[in-house]
């Protein structure tokens, strides 16, 4: 634990850890002030994401960064799964699709992004494993024609004479997805390993990285804080979005994807500086990859339980377009294998084409 709190006391965004405690004092002591309770949870994710992301890369140090991009993906979206799950108890499908949709633009764009961007500043070119990233942009490509067939069904005819037919084909394929993602795991984890392994790197740090069982520990504890932060950061969104002129579109597929994905962004930027940009592509398309293919179609089943009636997979036309147009950007730029910091700059542009359109012009929600 001595590396736990020698970390801690030397790094100075790490003293804002304070701020969860605080967050929860807050919210008992006055749970109508949104907006402040909006800004203090922002604030509190930042040093927990930083904390994630060093335990994460204590693990992976071990376990490779195909294993390590891996935890760190499921651990950071399970921020996502608790704030549309409180979402989704509440009945609002609205912001539950745009988090969801948002999530996969942001992870595709804006994370992997700037992770070529910050760790092309540092090196002029870095090499990753195209493999991998060709596998889970291709699961990406499964996922998003999974959207876009409800979508498009949703306009026939048809439907009119069969209300329930959306809430079947979305069950039915919320069941395809996961068994999908289940196989895709197998087939990178198992049957074909042997194609996944991080390149080689002629930068490595020079961190000595924690134990094993401090690691572990710190993520189970910053995962718990993270969720509780959430939940009172899901409470005062909406109401702190309209005190800042944010409209629903913007906050669900903008705001509360960077929050949600602030502990995956952590791992990815630090991986992307030391030269691990395997680690950072992994957390970044694998991210992506599980929320459309486990984390979506498991919402899906969930709402059978917990939400007022059960949600279907048919997203607006804009939020399919924005998946369906990142899922080819990040196919296109990961052909290669190699990257540099003007490539980040390209894909950063492409995200901040879609915040500005959300802001100014929003889709029509369904």
């Amino acid at each position: 634990m001595s590396q736990l709190w020698h970390e801690i006391r030397h790094t100075p965004l790490l003293w804002l850890l304070v701020l969860g405690p605080l967050v929860l004092v807050a919210h008992s002591a006055a749970p109508d002030a949104h907006t402040l309770l909006f800004l203090l949870s922002v604030l509190a994710i930042i040093p927990l994401a930083t904390l994630l992301s060093h335990a994460t890369e204590a693990v992976a140090a071990r376990t490779g960064d195909t294993v390590g991009s891996l935890l760190n993906a499921t651990l950071g979206n399970l921020t996502e799964l608790i704030i549309a799950l409180a979402a989704l108890r509440l009945g609002q499908y609205t912001l539950v699709k745009a988090s969801l949709a948002g999530a996969i633009v942001c992870n595709t764009l804006f994370m992997l992004g700037a992770s070529f961007l910050l760790g092309g500043l540092k090196y002029h070119v870095q090499d990753y494993n195209r493999v991998g990233a060709r596998l889970q942009t291709s699961m990406l490509f499964l996922a998003t024609i999974a959207l876009i067939v409800p979508s498009a069904m949703a306009e026939a005819d048809s439907l009119a004479a069969a209300p329930d037919f959306m809430q079947e084909l979305s069950f039915g394929l919320a069941i395809v997805l996961i068994i999908a993602y289940g196989l895709g795991l197998f087939f990178s984890l198992k049957s074909h390993r042997e194609f996944f392994g991080s390149v080689e790197h002629a930068a490595t740090s020079d961190d000595a990285p924690w134990p094993l069982s401090v690691a572990l520990a710190t993520l189970a504890a910053v995962t718990v804080m993270v969720a509780l932060v959430s939940e009172v950061f899901v409470e005062s969104v909406q109401q702190a979005a309209e005190t800042f002129g944010m409209t629903p579109a913007f906050v669900g597929f903008i705001v509360v994807a960077l929050v949600g994905a602030a502990a995956e962004m952590a791992s990815a930027f630090s991986g992307a500086r030391k030269n691990r940009l395997d680690l950072s592509v992994g957390i970044a398309l694998g991210s992506a990859a599980q929320i459309a293919l486990f984390v979506a179609p498991v919402l899906v089943l969930l709402s059978y339980v917990i939400g007022p009636t059960p949600m279907d997979l048919q997203f607006w036309p804009g939020a399919v377009t924005m998946v369906l147009l990142s899922t080819m950007t990040a196919f296109i730029v990961t052909t290669s294998g190699r990257a540099a910091w003007f490539v980040g700059v390209l894909m950063l542009m492409v995200y901040v084409i879609f915040a500005m359109t959300l802001y100014l012009l929003p889709p029509k929600l369904l």
